[in-house]
């Protein structure tokens, strides 16, 4: 008789859930059972009837809620209408994910249990509560195995950038495209910088339309790598393996093997972050400084959420900043649990400012470098746009890795159709684009709102505006806020031709807007 399939789904705020679900279904298959691994958000709830055997695991959020991507199916699951014998076919179990430190340990899936026997379900087992207080704490997922001699010349960059499959560049296989321009598109006085950055993508494969988008992986500064090898008492220079501690389990696929301290804590380790709770929790399990060790309990306690608040998230305390208040924990961090304790730095998205129509094998992109200030001394900065800005197009090293994805803006391929775009600040990128592709194709029903706050500071692309005015191609809107006694933006601009937009909307056009991105780290 065949084995019942069995089907894992996950509900969590954080990767800890879906960890763990893929960790129930390597066992699984390992065992011979065919088995799914889902998110909640992601499964059609209302085949939930049909199912004879489901693993439930989630997490509880805040005060008793459930996360985010498990909110649809907790309203559907809670419907009244639900008759009681709507899942007398399913057997199942509940593991929770949770924290005994607070009020509502593992509410969510204590409710969660006792709801799917209320609709008829048979339990395999009582629920089951995971604790991140358990006495015997959180083991790595991985274990460093340091190597005694260098295990060679090529770079961990040209390893893992290196194509290993055909087809266009990927997040495990990005591009690493030279940077041709890196030009300050504002004036000397405006308080923001912003950077015009062209990419040459000759060779890449790489292909974008109007309106897609740019993933870029950013690096960690050289400064910032050496004072988090100092204070962890790390060698940059040694090389490692990496070995998991469970079978089947994968290692991350973005960290060459072998790899060097260097390329991880630079390439891999997101040290610029600002920690969640649970990083001041294992932190003090590693922890063995009294001290320390008590201050990092009372921030990861439920009581001292509002003080680690004030320390923390206000000022943007970073992982690094953190590591460097608590030194001697800090210093006998086991090399194991780094991967564990740092979160991965994720890829950014930029709109593409550019089209291959008018400018082939290349790629543009409008950056506002993110600086502002706190209470800290030092001035919190964004990675990927501080980074970027720091790049410099006379050295062959400057180098950035970057795929491409489709974006969320849509636009007519009718030549008679307009389009009304309304692009504030930055947020005006993916419209050079679309008009750039649109005006080479011979399509002049192009209507920009476009706004900054002066024209002397920020009126990005003005030459090239002006220029397509005078050509009959465009029809631009401006409105400078900062340039009269009272602020005028562009839906100001909007109402004033409210006649002239209802007119071409009555004509069938596509109205796109899109914000600016300046404070995007």
């Amino acid at each position: 008789m065949p084995s019942p399939q069995l089907l894992v789904l996950f509900g969590s705020q954080t990767g800890t859930a879906q960890d763990v679900s893929e960790r129930l279904g390597r066992e699984a298959r390992r065992r011979r059972l065919c088995c799914r691994v889902q998110a909640l958000d992601s499964y059609p709830v209302v085949n939930l009837i049909n199912e004879p055997l489901v693993i439930f695991v989630c997490a509880t959020a805040g005060q008793g809620d459930p996360p985010d991507n498990m909110k649809n199916f907790w309203r559907f699951i809670f419907r009244k209408n639900l008759p009681s014998t709507s899942l007398c076919r399913m057997d199942f179990a509940v593991l929770g994910l949770g924290d005994s430190s607070y009020s509502k340990y593992n509410f969510v899936a204590k409710k969660l249990h006792r709801r799917l026997l209320q609709l008829g379900g048979s339990a395999l087992l009582p629920v089951c509560l995971g604790d991140d207080q358990h006495e015997l704490g959180l083991p790595s997922k991985f274990a460093l195995h340091f190597l005694q001699e260098d295990p060679g010349t090529c770079s961990e960059e040209q390893r893992a950038a290196s194509p290993g499959s055909q087809g266009p560049p990927s997040e495990l296989q990005p591009f690493l495209a030279p940077v041709v321009a890196n030009q300050r598109v504002t004036g000397p006085s405006h308080f923001q910088d912003v950077r015009l950055i062209d990419f040459d993508i000759t060779g890449s494969g790489i292909s974008f339309a109007a309106g897609d988008v740019v993933l870029i992986q950013p690096s960690n500064s050289a400064a910032h790598v050496q004072q988090f090898c100092q204070v962890l008492g790390l060698n940059p220079d040694q090389h490692f393996t990496l070995q998991p501690r469970e079978p089947g389990v994968p290692c991350p696929p973005r960290l060459p093997q072998p790899c060097s301290v260097r390329h991880l804590v630079s390439q891999y380790l997101d040290i610029a972050s600002v920690p969640r709770r649970s990083f001041f929790e294992l932190l003090a399990c590693l922890s063995a400084h009294e001290l320390e060790r008590e201050k990092l309990l009372e921030f990861s306690s439920a009581q001292g959420q509002e003080e680690l608040h004030e320390y923390c998230s206000r000022p943007r305390r970073t992982i690094l900043e953190v590591l460097c208040d608590f030194p001697h924990t800090a210093g006998a961090i086991p090399p194991d649990y780094l991967l564990d304790l740092i979160p991965a730095i994720r890829p950014r998205a930029f709109s593409i400012a550019s089209s291959l129509l008018v400018q082939p094998s290349r790629l543009q992109i409008l950056v506002a470098v993110v600086q502002y200030q706190t209470r800290l001394r030092e001035p919190r900065r964004g990675l990927c746009s501080s980074w970027l800005a720091s790049l410099d197009p006379g050295q062959g090293a400057a180098r950035v890795p970057l795929w491409v994805r489709p974006g969320s803006l849509a636009f007519p391929e009718t030549p008679d159709t307009p389009v009304i775009m309304v692009g504030p600040g930055t947020g005006v990128a993916p419209f050079r684009a679309v008009i750039q592709e649109r005006v080479a194709q011979g399509w002049t029903g192009n209507i920009l709102f476009f706004g900054c706050r002066r024209r002397d500071q920020d009126f990005y692309w003005e030459a090239e505006w002006r220029d397509l005015e005078r050509k009959g191609c465009l029809t631009l809107v401006t409105a400078f806020s900062r340039e009269q006694e009272q602020k005028v933006y562009v839906q100001h601009r909007l109402r004033e031709l409210g006649p002239l937009v209802w007119e071409l909307l009555d004509r069938q056009a596509t109205p796109s807007t899109c914000r600016p991105t300046s404070r995007k780290p």
